[in-house]
């Protein structure tokens, strides 16, 4: 159990993840450092709360980690596999081209902070329970395994990445080429 920050303690947290927040948001790698400077803190004090850039990142990415993990639970509880897949991958690939925090945590082959891992884990473990359901229907070529998603949904950002556009252009275009490959990936239940 972790013992509840003071009022100062809490509001410098607050600060130095909304700097880093509007930092990541521009682009801009962080350092502990800067953040302090930008924050209007001592370094001391960001260090105490981030040992590491990264630990700030993951703490960044945490609460679009956790709404995709929410949202893949309550995708589990539709009783259309095809839909429940679907409905999911289309809310992973927004956030993919709207948080750019999501990507270099996803990717990241260690993590700092248990949080991190776990909800990662249980990403995974969402995501391959959602093809297992859509494999068993039928609804979803036979061929994809969960190993094939994650490659094609970063492909997926990569391309609009490069496409370009306001944060809206973007969804829109993430959600054409997304259509585009689950029209390639869905396939009729055969009847008995």
């Amino acid at each position: 159990m972790t013992t509840p920050l003071r009022k100062d303690a809490a509001r410098n947290w607050n600060r130095i993840v909304a700097v880093a927040r509007a930092l990541v948001d521009q682009g801009t790698p962080l350092q502990l450092n800067d953040v302090a400077g930008r924050a209007g803190l001592g370094v001391g004090t960001v260090y105490r709360h981030f040992a590491t850039p990264e630990a700030l990142l993951e703490t960044v990415a945490t609460p679009c980690l956790e709404a995709l993990t929410d949202h893949g639970r309550q995708a589990l509880t539709d009783a259309d596999p095809w839909r429940a897949l679907e409905g999911f991958l289309f809310r992973t690939v927004e956030a993919q081209v709207t948080d750019p925090s999501l990507a270099p945590v996803t990717a990241a082959a260690t993590d700092t902070l248990p949080r991190t891992t776990e909800l990662k884990e249980t990403l995974r473990t969402v995501g391959t329970a959602l093809l297992d359901r859509a494999h068993d229907a039928g609804a979803v070529r036979r061929d994809l395994t969960a190993t094939d998603l994650i490659p094609l949904m970063c492909g997926i950002a990569h391309a609009v990445n490069v496409h370009g556009g306001t944060p809206a252009a973007r969804v829109d275009t993430a959600h054409r080429y997304l259509a585009a490959l689950l029209e390639g990936l869905h396939t009729t239940p055969q009847r008995a």
